[in-house]
């Protein structure tokens, strides 16, 4: 792939900040310094090899790295991970399965494209940030022929799990799928009863995976590591929301 940044120009965003993907170990150790920031400094991740001021792990020598850099100064303020199927093949496995059991996946039929590890500093969590990115990542769906997105999308367990059973609660009705997909969680929250009263609101990145038009695939699985209940989501490019269809042009293929 080339290393120019990825056109912005669908989505209205400040000039100053650019997407492209990691070309080099540098600007990779940036992207893996947010991340550490972002996951043990600010939210108390147990991270392997914390010593170093990084997040690094061994499904990153096998994934690409798109970032949000601001012009302006030349620092990272967002990336995410990218990992398809011949990536997953080579680490042994999408990052996903070892959190669930996904049933159905060697059945789908098109070309998968996980997505992971995504953080936005804090000084930079607004809407056109995300949106730099998510133009990003649209390009780059376009670009190969992606028919599906997945990943995890992570619900705090610091109030001991009432967030996540309430945000669970919110989505079972309108947006848990298993007719393509069947996450089973490896480690399953533990089941707990809630008041009727108790409302809770999707965490940003969640969020904008709904409106994306994505869908959930079966109850969160616990990660101990990051203490957070992660909610498996698939997007199939065909029934992406219309507002955003102009963005990742989401036609179905013939046949498919």
């Amino acid at each position: 792939m080339s290393n120019t940044a990825y056109a912005t120009e669908a989505t209205p965003t400040p000039n100053h900040l650019s997407v492209e993907m990691v070309q080099d170990a540098t600007t990779l150790q940036a992207a893996q310094t947010l991340r550490y920031s972002v996951f043990s400094e600010e939210c108390g991740a147990k991270l392997e090899n914390a010593g170093t001021g990084l997040d690094q792990d061994i499904f990153d020598l096998h994934c690409e790295h798109l970032i949000v850099r601001d012009l302006r100064s030349g620092e990272v303020v967002a990336t995410t991970r990218l990992l398809d199927s011949q990536g997953a093949t080579e680490a042994g496995g999408f990052y996903s399965e070892g959190e669930f059991q996904l049933v159905g996946l060697p059945q789908l039929r098109g070309r998968i494209l996980e997505i992971g590890r995504t953080c936005v500093h804090a000084h930079y969590r607004n809407g056109a940030t995300i949106s730099v990115l998510w133009a990003g990542l649209a390009q780059l769906m376009n670009e190969r022929h992606y028919d599906y997105l997945m990943g995890c999308a992570s619900v705090s367990m610091a109030d001991g799990g009432v967030q996540a059973q309430a945000v669970m609660q919110r989505l079972r009705g309108r947006y848990l799928c298993r007719e393509w997909l069947n996450a089973i969680p490896r480690l399953p929250l533990p089941q707990m009863d809630l008041p009727a009263n108790v409302t809770a609101q999707l965490p940003p990145l969640l969020k904008a995976y709904m409106r994306l038009g994505a869908k959930i695939c079966g109850e969160p699985c616990w990660d101990p590591q990051f203490n957070v209940a992660d909610v498996f989501i698939l997007l199939r490019r065909e029934q992406l929301c219309p507002r955003y269809a102009r963005h990742f042009k989401a036609v179905a293929p013939e046949g498919r």
